[in-house]
């Protein structure tokens, strides 16, 4: 069975302690966690079923050098993929924002990423549930559901655990078959 590939972009380190929970509770389903600005094109086309995550960063921006950064992120990566066929990888998003401090961004990176995997043909997994978070606007919102599994490490960080065992029970059918 092929391994699930695991990459994430981070600034504060949450997004990356969250795609460690994510591969600990996949056990040996998943490889080690690895942040996008550390990775090839080629070790992340390795893999026919992704998770992928992001903080929502300032006016809803993917983290980058542009955004402050000192190394690479999503920002830097993606236009790699400008060229690049998806059809056939089934990718699940999570992102991480703040309800209460940018509540007309949240979880944009989300909606950002989502946009930019499926233009390229992959199969989007893991649509989630919107009701349970106080926002204005998101990127990530498609009618009454995120585009992903969105977390609130800083208003909900109680709430994280359940929501994503939730979502791996919901998108691990989907990401093994």
């Amino acid at each position: 069975m092929a391994k699930i590939g695991i990459f994430f972009g981070t600034d504060t380190g949450r997004t990356r302690l969250i795609a460690k929970q994510i591969a600990k509770k996949l056990g040996d389903l998943a490889d080690v966690p690895v942040n996008i600005g550390r990775t090839t094109l080629v070790d992340f086309l390795a893999y026919d079923a992704l998770i992928v995550g992001s903080p929502t960063l300032g006016d809803g921006e993917l983290p980058g050098e542009s955004t402050g950064l000192s190394q690479p992120s999503w920002e830097e990566f993606l236009p790699q993929l400008a060229a690049v066929d998806l059809s056939g990888k089934r990718i699940a998003i999570y992102g991480l924002g703040d309800q209460k401090k940018y509540p007309d961004e949240f979880v944009d990176a989300i909606g950002i990423l989502h946009n930019v995997f499926a233009d390229s043909g992959a199969t989007m997994l893991g649509r989630w549930p919107s009701a349970g978070y106080e926002f204005k606007a998101s990127r990530a919102l498609d009618g009454d559901e995120f585009l992903g599994l969105a977390l609130d490490q800083h208003l909900q960080p109680i709430l994280t655990e359940e929501r994503i065992d939730a979502w791996l029970t919901q998108i691990k059918p989907e990401l093994l078959r």
